[in-house]
């Protein structure tokens, strides 16, 4: 009897060393919030590659490839923790600026690495706080932002401007049915006069048809009041939709790309430029020896991509492929005109041995 109480104990034992070790080597996944499960995910499929399962350097499988500086050590505190949880959350959803230009890199609130690319179009202000969340345990931290207050202020913002939004369109509606009743009422005193007084002179019409067809149209303060507010609508509505969906776009038209050989220079010059600068694509694209893994070679590029394709790609990634790892960058039609115009430069000659995928 006491060997069998001995060998429960022996086993209980085996057993909470076992959990404590899994725990510890796989980032206490088993203690976890929903909100850092969620970041762990979104971590592994789109950062992973280059910071590293735990945020060390070196780990990654692109971190290699990537140009200096490269990626930061996100597991160690001393550094990490002199960053609040809003500079973490500023550095991934940031918009992409030209690294190249000294206003960038002397401006101290901006995160000048082009390499490092932003997220902001591509996941909800939700999964964004997720991943910041996440980051903080690879250095043994924790998020302290208030999300759910977050949520709720955007909620009050919406419910107040979307208030303020119905009593402005109201009061335009009955200003501009007050302004419609007094021209009908002018209209009808101007038709009464005009049948009473027939002795008006054809040359006093045509001056009164020339007075008429100058006068200007009047913009009622309502109008202008209500057109204040409903932008400030749109915009408390975009960043409540915003904070749980994901941003999304209407699929991108097939562009017009058509150039003179003039302009396709100038456009292939800006493109390069944008490629290295400001969007940081060779981090994770090569050409020939350099630049990152994790997506396709673009050494022939111009063989073997298509211009449309490659506009519409750029501008819209989710758009043509759900799930793909390379996040919408937020370029506009001129940067996408300009990055597609530089791709069709780059003809290498095909290789022996074609270049294995990443692993």
């Amino acid at each position: 009897m006491k060997g069998e109480q001995g060998m429960q104990r022996v086993l209980s034992k085996v057993a909470i060393v076992v959990v404590a070790v899994f725990a510890v080597t796989s980032g206490c996944a088993l203690f976890e919030d929903e909100r850092t499960a969620k970041g762990r995910k979104l971590y592994r499929h789109y950062c992973m590659h280059c910071h590293g399962e735990s945020g060390q350097q070196q780990e990654g499988f692109n971190w290699e490839r990537m140009p200096d500086p490269r990626p930061r050590d996100l597991s160690e505190d001393a550094a990490m923790s002199t960053f609040s949880d809003e500079e973490i959350f500023n550095t991934i959803s940031r918009d992409m600026r030209d690294t190249s230009l000294q206003e960038v890199i002397d401006d101290e609130n901006y995160f000048a690495v082009s390499t490092m690319p932003t997220f902001k179009y591509t996941l909800s202000e939700e999964e964004l706080w997720a991943v910041v969340g996440y980051v903080r345990t690879l250095h043994g931290g924790s998020l302290t932002f208030d999300v759910d207050g977050r949520k709720a202020e955007l909620e009050s913002q919406f419910q107040a401007v979307n208030a303020a939004h119905d009593q402005a369109k109201q009061a335009m509606d009955e200003a501009l049915a007050k302004q419609e009743a007094e021209e009908a009422a002018r209209a009808e005193a101007e038709e009464e006069a005009e049948e009473d007084d027939e002795d008006l002179d054809m040359e006093d019409e045509e001056d009164l048809e020339d007075y008429d067809d100058e006068e200007e149209e009047i913009v009622l303060p309502e109008e202008e009041a209500y057109e204040k507010v409903a932008e400030q609508f749109e915009a408390a509505k975009a960043a409540l939709e915003n904070f749980s969906k994901r941003p999304k776009m209407t699929q991108i038209a097939r562009p017009d790309l058509t150039t003179t050989d003039e302009e396709r220079v100038a456009l292939q010059d800006k493109g390069k430029n944008l490629y290295f600068n400001k969007y940081g694509c060779n981090g994770c694209h090569s050409v020939g020896d350099t630049g990152g893994l994790v997506g396709p070679a673009l050494d022939r590029a111009g063989f073997r991509l298509n211009d449309t394709w490659v506009y519409r790609w750029v501008r819209y990634p989710q758009g043509m492929k759900k799930h793909t790892r390379m996040p919408n960058l937020g370029l506009d039609d001129p940067d996408a005109r300009a990055i597609t115009a530089y791709l069709d430069t780059l003809r290498a000659p095909k290789p022996d041995k074609p270049i294995p995928p990443p692993e």
